[in-house]
């Protein structure tokens, strides 16, 4: 007993030893990391939002920034310390540090860098290669070798087809869905806009056009339709994201998300193979077709080798993650942003009266001239960005220099390895680019504004190929819709005591899981008389 006893307060000895080590270990380090920025000011946590545990708490003052941080705050960090680049320093589990950043001309020197000064933190996009290696999982060369092959398909050719295809949906949606009624209540907007999304991407994006009230036929070899298959995969991306692939099996729901996703991918590769055994026809203009296209003929060099499926589905799919969920969101919120501001709406109906006096359906030539539609969704993507972070690394000791709210020049220090977050909210709402830029005003994208500051797609060399497809779509639905109906708010007798202020909080609340989306937000579409 007296020998265990012993050992009993040795082992206590020797853990107290290492557990007091490591915290002198993690102290030190913390200090070091605070010195190498030069103590810039900022935010000190024991758990860093970098790693899974600090976000599963909410924001902490000391424990974590938590998930959502860039979002809830926007720019008062930096109004609050009077510069745009604010420090983070967590100690837990190891020290480490990055630089919050919403100043143009810093934002602008690091995207628009060459020789991979500030590359992308690889490790954080790895999860997304699921499918296949792609363009945003990727650096240096062999992203070279993807935007070669991948940036062409994303043509004028495509455009044009995004816009015809995204006015047919709405037609169809007014003609089957919503016939005969004279209003139409959504309780929540997402259900309306990510099935216009989805068709948008399945007849433009694969080449597979999606009704309204199309039969589910299922084909032979498959147990869901493609429109099933790719309805589940845009809904439970979170799931296959997050949720390994031996447990998917532990519920129903996990279940059906696997087969989904199986299934999807046996649809692409079909498609593939189906396409690559017949000439390629002209008029075929979605994205699968012309990224199978410039794979084929590619002027490539003899050491460079075209995409594999494998790399072809990775990035088709990457198209579907990037263009379905976030265009369904910003349209839900540009939505609810008309519905709030009733003058604006009018605004957006009388200009496109002007542009289009005869009541004629709009083609894509008429987009430049409906320059309001474009406006507002602009303008809903600098107020509710779909991502609201783009993480990189300095890959070498530099320094950034920017004014402080005194217009006084400084040198921030920024050492080898540093994490950078472009922090996309906190550049959205700077009032030294935006005037007054809580208010929700489309005009501001009708003058001259600031490029620099406004990061949607991100910018730069590694900004978003897609982003014409984007746009495309989110001026063609806003137009016919607002052409023919007047969007309210849903009134709700739990809500009827509410102010104004009170309901706009309510209907914008808004989140980031994968992308930022609205919580709940009930619409009424009336039908212009």
């Amino acid at each position: 007993m007296i020998v265990t006893g012993l050992s009993l307060g040795t082992l206590s000895i020797l853990v107290g030893s290492v557990a007091a080590l490591r915290a002198l270990q993690l102290f030190l380090d913390f200090r070091r990391l605070l010195a190498s920025i030069h103590h810039l000011p900022g935010y000190r946590t024991i758990l860093s939002n970098s790693t899974v545990l600090g976000n599963l708490f909410p924001p902490t003052p000391l424990l974590t920034l938590g998930h959502d941080h860039s979002w809830f705050s926007k720019h008062s960090p930096f109004a609050e310390r009077g510069l745009d680049i604010v420090s983070t320093a967590a100690c837990w589990p190891k020290a480490r540090g990055s630089l919050l950043i919403a100043d143009a001309n810093v934002t602008k020197d690091i995207v628009w860098s060459r020789g991979g000064r500030f590359p992308k933190p690889l490790g954080q996009y790895a999860i997304l290669n699921f499918f296949g290696e792609n363009i945003v999982a990727s650096e240096g060369n062999e992203w070279k070798r993807y935007r070669k092959i991948v940036a062409p398909a994303f043509s004028e050719r495509n455009n044009r087809l995004v816009w015809d295809v995204t006015i047919q949906i709405m037609l169809d949606l007014f003609d089957t869905m919503w016939a005969d009624q004279e209003e139409v209540v959504v309780n929540h907007s997402v259900d309306l806009t990510l099935p216009i999304a989805l068709f948008v991407i399945g007849a433009a994006g694969f080449g597979r056009p999606i009704s309204w009230k199309e039969d589910a036929v299922v084909p032979l070899g498959h147990q869901l339709t493609f429109k099933d298959a790719l309805h589940t995969v845009t809904q439970d991306l979170t799931i296959k994201l997050l949720v390994p692939r031996w447990a998917m099996g532990f519920t129903k729901r996990f279940r059906h998300a696997r087969l989904a996703f199986d299934e999807l991918h046996q649809y692409l590769t079909e498609m593939i193979h189906e396409r690559q055994g017949s000439q390629h026809e002209e008029n075929s203009n979605d994205l699968l077709s012309s990224l199978l296209s410039a794979n084929d003929d590619n002027d490539l060099l003899k050491d460079e080798v075209k995409l594999s499926d494998s790399e072809l589905i990775g990035n088709i799919f990457i198209f579907l993650v990037a263009g379905h969920e976030t265009t369904a969101h910003t349209l839900s919120f540009a939505f609810a942003l008309l519905a709030l501001h009733p003058d604006k709406q009018e605004e957006m109906y009388q200009h496109i009266k002007r542009v289009l006096p005869d009541g004629r359906i709009p083609t894509y030539d008429d987009m430049p001239s409906l320059a309001y539609s474009s406006a507002v969704f602009n303008e809903t993507l600098r107020m509710f960005p779909p991502v609201c972070t783009v993480p990189k690394t300095s890959a070498e000791d530099t320094t950034f220099t920017l004014t402080d709210e005194n217009g006084t020049l400084k040198t921030v220090v920024v050492p080898k390895g540093l994490g950078l977050t472009l922090d996309v909210p906190g550049l959205h709402y700077n009032p030294k680019y935006w005037e007054d830029p809580s208010a929700f005003k489309p005009e501001r994208f009708l003058g001259d504004w600031n490029r620099d500051a406004f990061l949607p797609f991100s910018s730069g060399y590694r900004g978003c190929v897609g982003r014409k497809f984007s746009e495309t779509e989110g001026a063609a639905v806003l137009t016919i819709l607002i052409s023919q109906y007047v969007i309210s708010i849903k009134d709700e007798p739990q809500f009827a005591g509410e102010t104004y202020e009170q309901r706009k909080a309510r209907v914008l609340d808004a989140k980031s899981i994968l992308t930022l989306a609205p919580t709940r937000l009930p619409l009424v579409f009336r039908r212009r008389t």
